[in-house]
């Protein structure tokens, strides 16, 4: 029997590119149901985060999610600034939600486990990477940005986005990415964060 996992990440670029970086989940028996993002360009925040995992949990009583799975970007902070925050607001504060409930974060940004995959993403925008440690992409100062000025003249838009991760191996971003092995190993089985209730 699969388990069920709905995913809250912070916009349009992550509800398009997500559910394909995730695809291979299904062989290990967990299905990602949605990824569900903040509406009208809203931070995703405790509160969001809040919100959001509420409206999944009541919209449906006979598919409810065994997990939810809140990801967010760093940036340029500390993974623990930006989640603790987060978890301490929702860890144990929802008491009518009886689903598994994780914390994971994209470092800097998604788009730098693009460039954990250099050999796929060169065959899909048709550029190599440029002067940039693929080995280590967690550690990108602005991979969003680097990835906009490989584009050259292309608008670099959400389904660009999903059609880049359409085309990469997940394998070769868990071998390079830590972010991207703790945002897989929440969705399975709870991996760095503690693994908890949300009530």
């Amino acid at each position: 029997m699969a388990k069920h996992v709905v995913v809250l990440a912070s916009g349009e670029t992550e509800r398009f590119a997500l559910p394909h970086l995730v695809r291979h989940l299904a062989e290990q028996g967990v299905v990602v149901d949605s990824i569900r993002i903040p509406p009208r360009h809203r931070a995703l925040n405790a509160d969001m985060a809040k919100r959001l995992i509420k409206v999944v949990w009541h919209e449906d009583a006979n598919a409810r999610p065994q997990k939810f799975v809140v990801l967010v970007d760093t940036n340029s902070s500390e993974p623990d600034d930006v989640l603790q925050p987060i978890r301490d607001e929702l860890s144990g504060r929802m008491q009518d939600i009886a689903a598994d409930l994780q914390f994971a974060c994209a470092q800097p940004h998604l788009e730098a486990w693009y460039f954990a995959d250099s050999k796929n993403l060169r065959r899909c925008i048709g550029r190599a990477p440029g002067h940039v440690d693929t080995s280590q992409p967690d550690q990108m100062a602005n991979p969003k940005n680097h990835l906009r000025n490989l584009l050259g003249q292309r608008v670099y838009t959400a389904r660009m986005s999903e059609d880049i991760a359409s085309k990469l191996s997940a394998s070769a971003i868990l071998e390079r990415s830590p972010s991207f092995r703790g945002f897989v190993s929440a969705v399975l089985n709870g991996g760095q964060e503690k693994e908890g209730r949300p009530g």
